[in-house]
């Protein structure tokens, strides 16, 4: 059996597969895992979660790829979590557990979720915009969650390289005078604001903090959004949204993203129906003598919550490459 994994800042999801591509042994599909979801705040440290993940599992591991939310060292062998105190060791897990010497591979989340988008079927998407897409453009995979991930996909020999990246980390360029605002507040804060200052889960919850005097957890913040009658709460999402959509379009202008951008990520799929209402394609498309070359690129939002850890998957079975 292999080992995938997508490790995130709020969860960890973990997975087997055997060299069928069939999970813990029943005849499933990979693309149709049933993984285990586990709280990373459970757990002091990633061998912790993955030794209770392995209780009881009675399969012997001979390899696997693990998808972490944060940088990874070019060996792909280690890699410090950015949003947790963990810091992951591949030979220390391959020594601890009985994996292969060699076999277990770190990559970024976002390397997965790309990796994970080549295998999407049309039903696991909702375009927002369907632009002009060319069949070997560069596509641009990128989502909110705890942090903001950022990956691409660049056609190679009839299939996909990707490309890990952090975007995420760019610096925040405000908009407008509300996101100036925003901006503003955050840099007392913290000193240099990055676009996951505003665009992820802690991002929401800072922006209604800083407009609405009021904190609150990202989820209620987006459920009140959702339900409607509360004004602050709908305005910080509309806040957050235009600047997820402004972030989205200036990355896709720098990569020339004709293959489609995909918006993956713990948010995007949660606030569906505002992301609908033509606010964030706007945001996307104001490119000023460009707009209409950012009008072209394709924009989709994921639906399928494993999208990580199937293209981790993949990259166990050596489906695909990295």
């Amino acid at each position: 059996m292999k080992l995938c994994g997508d490790i995130g800042g709020t969860k960890v999801l973990l997975g087997l597969v055997d060299d069928a591509g069939n999970i813990a042994g029943q005849r499933r599909p990979a693309r149709g895992l049933a993984p285990r979801r586990l709280a990373s705040a459970d757990f002091s440290d990633f061998a912790s979660l993955l030794g209770e993940f392995l209780r009881g599992v009675g399969a012997n591991i001979s390899g696997g790829c693990l998808a972490v939310a944060g940088p990874v060292a070019d060996d792909g062998r280690s890699a410090k979590i950015t949003n947790l105190p963990w810091t992951i060791d591949a030979a220390a897990l391959e020594r601890e557990f009985a994996i292969g010497p060699g076999r277990l591979r770190l990559i970024n989340d976002f390397a997965g979720a790309a990796m994970g988008v080549t295998a999407l079927a049309p039903d696991e998407l909702v375009t927002l915009q369907a632009g002009e897409p060319l069949a070997s453009g560069v596509k641009l995979v990128l989502g909110a969650g705890t942090g903001l991930g950022m990956a691409v996909l660049v056609a190679d020999r009839g299939d996909w390289r990707v490309l890990p990246g952090e975007g995420g980390h760019v610096g925040f360029a405000p908009a407008d005078e509300v996101q100036a605002r925003v901006w503003a507040a955050l840099l007392r804060e913290h000193g240099r604001v990055t676009n996951e200052r505003v665009i992820s889960g802690p991002g929401l919850e800072a922006i209604h903090r800083i407009l609405a005097d009021e904190t609150i957890d990202a989820a209620t913040i987006t459920e009140r959004a959702l339900a409607g009658g509360d004004a602050a709460a709908r305005h910080s999402v509309d806040v957050f949204i235009k600047a997820y959509g402004a972030f989205a379009g200036d990355m896709a202008m720098a990569l020339m993203a004709r293959g489609g951008v995909y918006l993956a990520g713990g948010i995007a799929a949660k606030i569906l129906p505002l992301l609908q209402s033509g606010a964030f394609i706007e945001a996307f498309n104001a490119k000023a003598e460009h707009a209409l070359l950012a009008a072209r690129m394709p924009v989709h939002v994921v639906t399928d919550p494993l999208l990580g850890l199937r293209g981790a998957a993949r990259l166990a079975l050596g489906e695909a490459q990295e």
